[in-house]
């Protein structure tokens, strides 16, 4: 019995999540990472555009972290082009947006003395989320809708597994920044994906995805995120020791360790102990 139980996944538990009306909405923005979660979201999200006859409403939206003061790329190298490849493998409307305030996260963590946490994720506020509902007045401006709030559904590749966070998430929920001009739905259509089922969708569609996958990484974010597992780390530390490099010099002139149970110079140490 206890196998058995084992074998199902969230949704088989739980039933099918709810679904946003994507026929009533006037734009329908996918927030692509290039990584898998983000990438079977997007497949989601167009399978269910498909069926309510509105792909021709979907956006992708790629928010690029910028490069570092060394010209290293905060994101795993062919991130971008990617994203783009498959946005372009549905045919879809492809944008990047970058914070205007900084060149990258890394100058952002320099300014501010400190490397981001649990509790002070000002990467993901500053960095993406404030960029995404700056892309969204863009949007709202040129859909030039009167007389009503303009309709945006936002798709984020979340999921329950990743932290206790996501899995308090509803499927579906109203963005703060919702207001007068526009209503913003937040929707997470893979929240309750397991692993398992986001790899069999990304084999089944046959689109590329990203080699760091191949290399050992299990999560596909910023390539030295310190909310990622310390193998996730020293993998990363060890595909892109540059960056890690200049990491640890950052984490020297700041006095800030890059997490406080491990320091970038600890993974890097241990990085070329796994070589």
């Amino acid at each position: 019995m206890t196998a058995q139980l084992e074998l199902l996944s969230a949704r088989d538990a739980l039933g099918p999540d709810p679904i946003p009306d994507l026929a009533a909405a006037d734009r329908i923005i996918v927030s692509s990472s290039g990584g898998k979660d983000s990438q079977v979201a997007l497949d989601e999200t167009v399978r269910l555009a498909d069926a309510a006859g509105v792909r021709d409403r979907i956006v992708v939206l790629h928010c690029d972290l910028g490069v570092t003061p060394r010209g290293h790329t905060i994101e795993w190298p062919g991130t971008l082009d990617l994203a783009r490849a498959q946005a372009e493998h549905y045919g879809l409307s492809f944008e990047v947006r970058r914070s205007a305030k900084w060149e990258s996260l890394l100058h952002r963590i320099r300014a501010r003395g400190r490397f981001p946490n649990l509790f002070n994720r000002y990467c993901t506020a500053e960095m993406k989320r404030n960029v995404s509902r700056k892309f969204i007045t863009e949007q709202v401006a040129q859909l030039g809708i009167t007389g009503r709030p303009a309709r945006v559904v936002l798709c984020l590749g979340l999921r329950a597994a990743e932290s206790r966070n996501r899995a308090a998430k509803p499927p579906i929920e109203r963005d703060p920044a919702s207001s007068g001009r526009r209503t913003i739905t937040l929707w997470y259509p893979v929240l309750r994906w397991s692993t398992e089922e986001v790899w069999e969708r990304i084999h089944a569609t046959g689109v590329p995805y990203h080699w760091a996958y191949r290399e050992g990484m299990s999560r596909l974010s910023c390539s030295l995120c310190p909310l990622a597992s310390a193998s996730d780390l020293t993998c990363a530390a060890r595909l892109r020791p540059e960056l890690a490099a200049e990491y640890a010099e950052t984490e020297r002139e700041t006095g800030s360790p890059f997490r406080r149970d491990l320091t970038m110079a600890e993974i890097i140490e241990r990085a070329g102990a796994a070589v």
